[in-house]
């Protein structure tokens, strides 16, 4: 008999120039891994969230992601400059390209971040292919590009969205904290207006929830609710990957 696993959540609240941001998070193992490759962070202190997706199912994977976030967590701040995110993202990169020295496997991670900026704004650091979405008035917007191969080719049309080409490069990643080139990330600012919900999640959700479904789920407004319910899905859909998902819902300070 299948038993889903069980979902665990973890909820912060933030106050940030007259705006109150309530946040939520969790992750799941799922049916292919015997272990968790992803990691998520939620800072006590200020509006910053992190996911990270490691690359692989070995050491490398377990360390490049636990590297780059903590690395990350630590170099960036809550109204940092564009300037100062991406020094922090070179750090991780670093650090992340020294751990990988020492091991045979690939070493390597996704990156993507929401940080507050100095004013009622907040950017979108990306790095990888997981994704950061916002939910504004109804419409549902990726504000993210995947940087792999499979979205090059679908945008260019080498090959269909549906096909056995496109699954294959969905893996061969173009940027990724680890790289050799230690490529920079994007950067996004973003205005954070009073009813918007952000998510920023790995492609264990974004692989296997549709467009209409994550509009639903994020149109509550728990986003504890929320979170349970992206991931809980992501078993009922089979579990096909690690999940992790960060919901951040937007209102007016009282």
């Amino acid at each position: 008999m299948y038993y889903k696993e069980q979902v665990e959540i973890t909820k912060v609240a933030w106050t940030h120039s007259g705006r109150r941001l309530t946040a939520a998070a969790g992750s799941v193992v799922g049916e292919r891994y015997d272990s968790n490759y992803d990691v998520v962070h939620l800072d006590p202190g200020g509006p910053l969230a992190v996911v990270a997706d490691g690359m692989g199912d070995g050491p490398g994977s377990t360390i490049a992601g636990s590297t780059a976030v903590e690395v990350f967590v630590r170099e960036a701040a809550v109204g940092d400059a564009a300037a100062a995110l991406r020094a922090a993202v070179f750090q991780a990169q670093d650090a992340v390209r020294r751990a990988g020295r020492t091991l045979d496997d690939l070493t390597g991670c996704t990156l993507t971040a929401l940080v507050a900026a100095g004013d009622a704004s907040a950017w979108i650091v990306q790095l990888g292919d997981s994704r950061a979405y916002r939910l504004r008035e109804g419409m549902l917007d990726l504000l993210t590009v995947d940087h792999t191969i499979a979205w090059l080719g679908v945008l260019h049309g080498w090959f269909a969205y549906d096909s056995a080409d496109a699954l294959a490069a969905r893996y061969r990643l173009t940027r990724y904290a680890g790289h050799p080139d230690a490529p920079e990330p994007d950067l996004l600012n973003v205005t954070l207006q009073p009813g918007d919900v952000y998510l920023l999640c790995t492609d264990g959700v974004s692989d296997q929830l549709t467009y209409e479904r994550l509009t639903r789920v994020l149109a509550t407004d728990d986003p504890g609710a929320a979170v349970h319910t992206l991931l809980d899905d992501t078993l009922t859909a089979g579990g096909r990957d690690n999940a992790t998902a960060v919901v951040i819902r937007v209102e007016r300070s009282v």
